[in-house]
């Protein structure tokens, strides 16, 4: 799979399917220059150490951008024709949105616009939280449920969406059109 300027491919997953790496793959196989749009936050220990293994495995041909919440100030600023930008993970983004009481619906909307501008490639990276079990609590449910209108909104502005579990990539949308049966 190629990744042009001016199109969005929307990576979906569980957590450790293979859908950064992927990613990944297709940025570095492309000839444009690379930005990495991180949204997480090293709160403890173990995430402190996972981002930093992460930043260590990406090598030095990306240029990271450390953004917890203003992602589309990043697009905007850095999205430009001949660089591809890849945010991971709009999971992140959402979690961190959602604990500083912003609008969700409204950076939501936001992040539409702006990815319908841009003129660079953009990679986004989500967890598909739905296909699990019923959160116990209402923050939870919640969390599950603004998700999964996250990622319905990004699929219908990405040219391009994909599926991957177990490392696998299944195409969902091909420029443009729902991939049918």
């Amino acid at each position: 799979m190629d990744i042009d300027n001016g199109k969005t491919l929307l990576i979906l997953g569980g957590a450790r399917s293979g859908k950064s790496a992927f990613g990944e793959a297709i940025a570095r196989a492309s000839s444009l220059d690379l930005h990495y749009v991180a949204t997480a936050t090293a709160g403890d220990e173990e995430m402190s150490a996972r981002i930093s293994a992460h930043r260590k495995a990406r090598g030095k041909a990306w240029i990271t951008h450390e953004v917890e919440i203003d992602i589309c100030r990043i697009l905007t600023d850095h999205g430009g024709k001949g660089s591809v930008l890849m945010i991971d993970c709009l999971t992140l983004w959402l979690s961190n949105l959602m604990e500083a009481n912003h609008d969700v619906g409204a950076q939501t909307q936001a992040l539409v616009k702006t990815l319908g501008r841009a003129r660079g490639a953009v990679i986004v990276i989500s967890n598909e939280v739905g296909a699990g079990i019923v959160p116990g609590t209402a923050m939870g449910r919640a969390f599950r449920d603004a998700q999964g209108v996250l990622n319905q909104c990004i699929a219908g502005a990405a040219d391009n969406v994909v599926l991957v579990t177990a490392g696998l990539p299944m195409a969902l949308k091909s420029d443009g059109r729902p991939n049918h049966g």
